[in-house]
């Protein structure tokens, strides 16, 4: 559901219907308005002829129409339109995505597949294309410029270079580069990211951003190169500082404990800028069901004093305007029949959804279930893995069989460091010292011999047992976290098994599992059950780690590996350093006995 112009026959009925000449389709009576241009809240009519808004008028003023809904004392907002997400952080398929997310206002996302592509590469970016056809949610794809996100530091399913991007720039599902992710390769001028940069400026389609600490001369030199948004913010300084610089932000909710400070900021200047707008990027099951997607991120952004008609005109218009989609975003003659129908600007309940001029949910239920797309065949067995032992998960030093080394390891979770530690080798075994854990990552994809990559975790306590997972960004390879080989070895080879997903174990044995076996990422199971599994394993979780929020958290898994990031990350290459593009030898010296 992409397409933006209405046919001329449409168009013609619905300036006979604003005339009074004949019926609107729909009639939507007594409401308020929230009129996203001007900031009033206006009582009025909204007449619908097809799928668009054919007008908005005083209450009263036509009374003809197939179909009346009265919504006396409701708020009608356009539909949510979140600009940055990955549904693969879901875990679900796109109808299902659309079955939850639709009934709570959001009726656009702009999807960058970049974790499907890692794994499948331009095929993925298809599979999410055919997939999300003829869903209630409109889905608008981006064409994923992150495959891999850090070339030569990682290596994922496949590589994109700028024929990859011109083809999918092609597609008129595609609206846009995905976020750019490989910073040093865009100031640098790396031959690959000219290519693409060049594919994104010659469709004249937007180019996304992930900006993550750039600043001053780095940052003005990455906008320089054409890229127009970001959402990788990380602190109000660090917003503030994108915003002069003319990008887009797009506030997200994944990272919750930024945004007081970062609304603060925002209230603090002159005026709300239009180029102020709202994303998810990741959402899990159980919080998508229970707490809510771009809906949650409205709410939280009013509790912390932004006033709901601005928060709302972030996620609507402003949104649509980043889009470059002039049928989306207001309630006015023209547009696309999107709309809201909230109880009230306190608890922005939606009483109703309309997509296109139908009614598709009410009271936060959808009124149908979304049918998976037809002819689409789901990618299965992507985990390109024989079964491992637990010798796969000792840790050891080449020629060294009995002794002590001095090794470089990751510090901390999130914004990682370098440090060091010397450690005893036993019969060719590296002995872990107290308070550390490993690190593990094997190449899932069958491009490269899959030899073992192992790094010592500080920052992160002993582990009392073992967490894996083949969802693991950007390049999504088998990561296993953990203490004990026995244990590490149950997790691993249980996503080997089952295609993908993630795996918890303890004293030798399973403690929980949520399987995903299309591309090792996306469940088969209803999303209720899904959220269910996914809540179990998270809270389990808890009985091998000791999580310190807000960096030190279940989340922080998925990121583990992400090498574009400044700092130590250890990949299916190696211990790479993020700042230098390196990857680095973790044997600084060895004391043979």
């Amino acid at each position: 559901m992409t397409e933006n112009i209405a046919p001329l026959p449409l168009r013609q009925r619905a300036v006979q219907a604003a005339l009074g000449k004949i019926p609107f389709d729909r009639l939507l009576i007594n409401a308020n308005v929230i009129d996203m241009v001007t900031g009033e809240i206006r009582e009025a009519d909204v007449g619908i002829t097809g799928n668009m808004i054919a007008s908005v008028h005083p209450r009263g003023k036509f009374s003809q129409a197939e179909n009346v809904d009265d919504l006396t004392g409701r708020y009608l907002s356009p539909g949510l339109i979140d600009t940055h997400v990955h549904i693969e952080s879901s875990h679900l398929s796109p109808e299902k995505y659309a079955g939850i997310v639709v009934a709570q206002g959001t009726t656009t996302v702009f999807w960058d597949p970049h974790e499907l592509a890692n794994v499948l590469g331009v095929a993925g970016v298809q599979y999410a294309v055919e997939s999300s056809r003829n869903l209630p949610l409109r889905v608008i794809c981006a064409a994923p410029s992150s495959v891999p996100s850090t070339p030569g530091l990682e290596m994922s399913g496949a590589d994109f270079h700028g024929q990859e991007m011109q083809t999918m720039l092609s597609w008129p599902e595609v609206a846009g580069v995905a976020e750019v992710m490989d910073m040093h390769g865009v100031i640098n001028g790396s031959g690959r990211m000219l290519e693409i940069l060049e594919a994104g400026l010659n469709s004249g389609k937007l180019i996304e951003g992930h900006a993550r600490g750039l600043k001053d001369e780095q940052l003005q030199a990455y906008l320089a190169a054409g890229v127009t948004s970001d959402h990788e913010l990380t602190s109000a300084q660090d917003a503030l500082e994108k915003l002069r610089a003319g990008l887009t932000l797009q506030i997200r909710g994944s990272h919750p404990y930024l945004l007081p400070e970062i609304t603060a900021a925002l209230l603090a200047l002159p005026h709300l800028s239009s180029q102020i707008t709202l994303c998810t990027d990741d959402v899990p099951p159980d919080h998508l069901l229970e707490k809510g997607g771009l809906i949650a991120l409205v709410k939280l952004l009013i509790s912390h004093r932004l006033r709901a008609e601005d928060v709302l005109r972030m996620a609507t218009f402003n949104a649509a305007i980043r889009m470059q989609r002039s049928d989306l975003g207001l309630i006015a003659p023209g547009r696309t029949a999107d709309i809201i129908a909230f109880d009230s600007l306190e608890n922005l309940h939606p009483h109703a959804v309309y997509v296109a001029g139908n009614c598709v949910a009410k009271e936060s239920k959808l009124l149908f279930t979304p049918a998976a797309a037809s002819g689409v065949t789901p990618p299965l067995d992507t985990m390109r893995l024989s079964a491992l032992t637990a010798d796969d998960f000792c840790m050891k030093i080449p020629e060294l069989t009995n002794g002590k080394a001095r090794l470089r390891n990751i510090k901390g979770a999130r914004f990682t460091q370098w440090s060091e530690v010397t450690v005893d080798v036993k019969d060719g075994v590296v002995q872990l010292p107290e308070g550390f854990s490993l690190i593990w990552v094997q190449h899932r994809h069958g491009r490269h011999d899959a030899t073992p990559k192992m790094a010592l975790l500080e920052g992160w306590g002993e582990l009392r047992g073992a967490i894996a997972t083949s969802y693991s960004h950007d390049s999504h390879n088998l990561v296993v976290l953990g203490r004990s080989p026995a244990d590490m070895v149950v997790a691993a080879n249980q996503l080997i098994s089952s295609g993908g997903g993630m795996a918890l174990s303890q004293n030798g044995t399973l403690l929980a599992k949520v399987d995903m076996p299309i591309a090792g990422m996306l469940s088969e199971l209803p999303a209720e059950q899904l959220a269910e599994q996914f809540k179990n394993l998270r809270e389990l979780s808890a009985q091998i780690a000791d999580w310190e929020p807000p960096y030190r958290v279940f989340k922080a898994i998925e990121g583990t590996c992400l090498a574009c990031n400044a700092g130590p990350h250890l990949t299916d290459l190696g211990l790479t350093d993020g700042g230098l593009r390196e990857i680095v030898d973790p044997v600084l010296e060895i004391w043979p006995e």
